[in-house]
């Protein structure tokens, strides 16, 4: 199935972008189904991010290893390009790797909620109302009591260059922005850039972290790259107006949600007030409630301080007052 912002198709399993780089997708693209990369030079090898869960992550490597049986037998490097669970809950598989993150990348691995936290939640959402009902319908595939959480070995700061064979691999962190250790991972000879969670391509983006600014000026810096493609963290493969398209989302969300903190109203009433028009139409479209919550809190210096699990309760409510369209 192609996409109006993907110039590939967008089917499970792995594409090939060509000149020894790949993508892993799974649609739809919505909660947890993330995509992953490769990229191989000689007989080395590089990952672009684990998945969800390890039964998930055990079928993307066998296809990586069945289409490059040299390169991908053993991974050499795999980077995480943040600290959300679906894209580094796998990493038991390639433990043998150097696995590299940013430091704030590491440092949320390491206090956020953990894989045997989110069982937890699963198995105890019939107690928790809508929030519940949400987290069911959003995490209910997955098997997190299968994880064994395994953190990056290496981390840093602002830039790392490394080496897969003789191609140049540089590593970008732009965030906080989504998370507060986002890494763009730019292949300047493939004119290839895999982006994790900065892009999601016709499915809704969440800010957890900000400010709204640093994720607008990672969208700048991919355009900068000039890329022909760009393998967002959700979503189809894409080129430079899937970035435009997120882009534009993040600056109408800031602007429609400054207008109606500096109305009064609440974090929720702004969220149920915004008119979503063309962006109405990507998924998790109810996601408006996290990014303006994050927004209030920026607005406020940090006075409004959301909830995670009201959050997404207010997700199903936002949900109850618009119908809920199948994807």
């Amino acid at each position: 199935m192609g996409s109006a912002l993907g110039i590939r198709p967008y089917a499970k399993g792995l594409l090939d972008l060509g000149d020894g780089a790949c993508a892993w997708l799974q649609p739809d693209g919505g909660w947890g189904w993330s995509n992953a990369g490769l990229v191989v030079d000689d007989d080395q090898s590089l990952l672009v991010d684990t998945l969800f869960d390890v039964p998930l992550t055990r079928e993307m490597l066998t296809a990586m290893r069945a289409a490059e049986p040299r390169a991908a037998r053993r991974i050499d490097v795999v980077v995480n390009t943040h600290s959300n669970g679906d894209h580094c809950n796998g990493n038991e598989l390639v433990a043998d790797a150097e696995i590299v993150a940013s430091a704030a990348a590491l440092e949320e691995m390491r206090h956020d909620i953990k894989p045997q936290q989110m069982a937890q939640l699963l198995a105890s959402a019939d107690t928790l109302g809508d929030a519940g009902r949400y987290f069911s319908r959003a995490f209910g595939a997955f098997d997190f009591a299968g994880v064994s959480q395994t953190l990056p070995t290496r981390s840093f700061e602002g830039r790392l260059d490394l080496e897969v064979g003789a191609v140049q691999v540089e590593l970008l962190q732009v965030g906080p922005a989504h998370t507060a250790g986002d890494v763009l991972v730019h292949v300047p000879s493939k004119r290839c850039v895999f982006t994790g969670d900065i892009l999601f391509i016709e499915g809704t983006p969440i800010m957890w972290a900000g400010p709204i600014a640093r994720w607008i000026a990672a969208c700048d810096a991919i355009l900068a790259m000039r890329p022909e493609i760009v393998v967002p963290g959700h979503g189809p493969v894409t080129d430079c107006r899937g970035v435009e398209a997120v882009k534009h989302y993040l600056e109408y969300v800031r602007d429609e949600t400054r207008r109606r903190y500096d109305a009064g109203l609440s974090a929720f009433e702004a969220a149920a007030d915004i008119e979503l028009g063309d962006f109405d139409a990507w998924g998790d479209r109810e996601r408006i409630v996290i990014n303006v919550a994050s927004l209030y809190r920026e607005l406020s210096g940090g006075a409004l301080q959301p909830n995670v699990i009201e959050l997404f309760g207010d997700m199903e409510r936002w949900l109850g007052r618009r119908p809920r369209r199948e994807r």
